[in-house]
């Protein structure tokens, strides 16, 4: 039997992001997703396809009344081991490197297209599993895609981030 959510534990690293802040929730991961590929296909310092990695992560904030979804989205991909020490640098002025702390996160697997609508029920989906708890963030949660958004039942997780 699967269990409902698990914790798991990502260490340090770059990673490539782009911020949007697009109507749509959808707009946004698309735009970004668009850069980051272009990054990683030539348009960067050593002019080489970078190699993709899994997932790719969305972070969204809640509005303060937790109803709706902030339009800035940052779409990350993580830099390829061989890349970690020196990134290539990004042509695209948008997209940024950045080092992201080691992570501890409670993740829930969903299936199926990302909209504000599905994550919003997912978010209240695993609270309703981990129950009245403040060793989480509330306001910060992370989308991690696996798969290409063209398959119509592609796995997803929502990641709560765990303080401290």
């Amino acid at each position: 039997e699967e269990a409902a959510y698990e914790e798991r534990r990502y260490p340090a690293g770059k990673w490539a992001c782009v911020t949007k802040g697009e109507p749509l929730y959808e707009q946004s991961i698309s735009m970004s997703f668009m850069k980051l590929m272009r990054y990683i296909c030539k348009e960067n310092s050593v002019g080489c396809y970078l190699g993709m990695t899994v997932p790719v992560l969305n972070e969204i904030h809640l509005t303060k009344e937790g109803t709706r979804l902030e339009r800035e989205v940052v779409t990350a991909y993580y830099l390829p081991g061989e890349f970690q020490q020196n990134p290539p640098v990004p042509t695209d002025p948008e997209i940024h490197i950045t080092e992201r702390a080691p992570l501890r996160v409670i993740t829930r697997v969903f299936y199926g297209i990302t909209t504000e609508e599905t994550i919003l029920r997912e978010i209240s989906l695993l609270w309703e599993l981990l129950g009245s708890t403040d060793t989480v963030l509330r306001e910060t949660y992370i989308v991690a895609v696996y798969e290409n958004p063209s398959i119509p039942q592609r796995r997803n997780e929502i990641w709560f981030i765990c303080r401290g």
